[in-house]
């Protein structure tokens, strides 16, 4: 019997044709208070930035952090799934078609398809349900005891390191025959470097570029 067989897809710059969470905040919580929001995290990132923070976070991690504090703290939890399927319905418009047919392809061979990602688990679970995948692993955030986000994300940021950790946790030992992984920055290469067959997404379309320095893969195409 044949053993599981397993894609494992970044979302934003490489499904998606850029980052997804931004629009997202503007469109959920209006321009205005993400222009607000910005401008109250903008200290934060200069010295997140330059390495004048006492946690040990990378300089888009605290950012982004601080950013969804601003915005979300405080936010009915309901609201924030309302929101995240309504913006889940535009978000066709936004992929790359190579890739919608690299999503096809795994999904009519009968692989398992997972999304690991630091875009909000509030938007990509019902995404992944209209598009065929089996599992999501993405930023969510906590909820309080009265149904409320406290504006904190459950564990870190779904980045760098941490996918790979997210990956396996989720496997659970259960170690696929084989591993596709999808990505298109320096914030996937250890989810890259666990796979088989490590695919780098450049940035135009059935690109044959080589990936930059320090990033691991290889160009689209690889469906036959």
């Amino acid at each position: 019997m044949p053993g599981r067989r397993l894609a494992a897809f970044d979302f934003d710059g490489t499904i998606s044709r850029r980052d997804t969470l931004v629009p997202f905040l503007a469109r959920a919580c209006g321009t205005a208070a993400l222009a607000r929001a910005l401008r109250q995290v903008g200290p934060l990132a200069v010295r997140a930035r330059t390495g004048r923070l006492d946690a040990e976070l990378h300089h888009r991690d605290a950012s982004k952090e601080a950013l969804l504090r601003a915005l979300m703290a405080g936010r009915e939890a309901t609201w924030l799934e309302r929101e995240g399927a309504r913006y889940a319905a535009s978000l066709d418009r936004r992929l790359r078609p190579e890739m919608v047919e690299q999503v096809r392809w795994h999904r009519a061979s009968g692989h398992e398809l997972v999304l690991v990602s630091a875009s909000l688990g509030a938007y990509l679970r019902p995404f992944a349900r209209d598009h065929g995948f089996d599992h999501v692993i993405a930023v969510e955030l906590e909820v309080g005891e009265s149904g409320h986000l406290t504006g904190a994300m459950v564990g870190p940021n779904v980045r760098g390191p941490e996918k790979a950790v997210r990956l396996r946790s989720w496997l659970d030992g259960d170690e696929p025959e084989i591993l596709w992984a999808y990505g298109n920055s320096s914030g996937d290469r250890e989810l890259l470097e666990l796979a088989d067959v490590p695919v780098w997404v450049a940035g135009r379309q059935r690109a044959t570029t080589a990936p930059p320095s320090g990033a691991s893969g290889r160009a689209l195409p690889v469906a036959p």
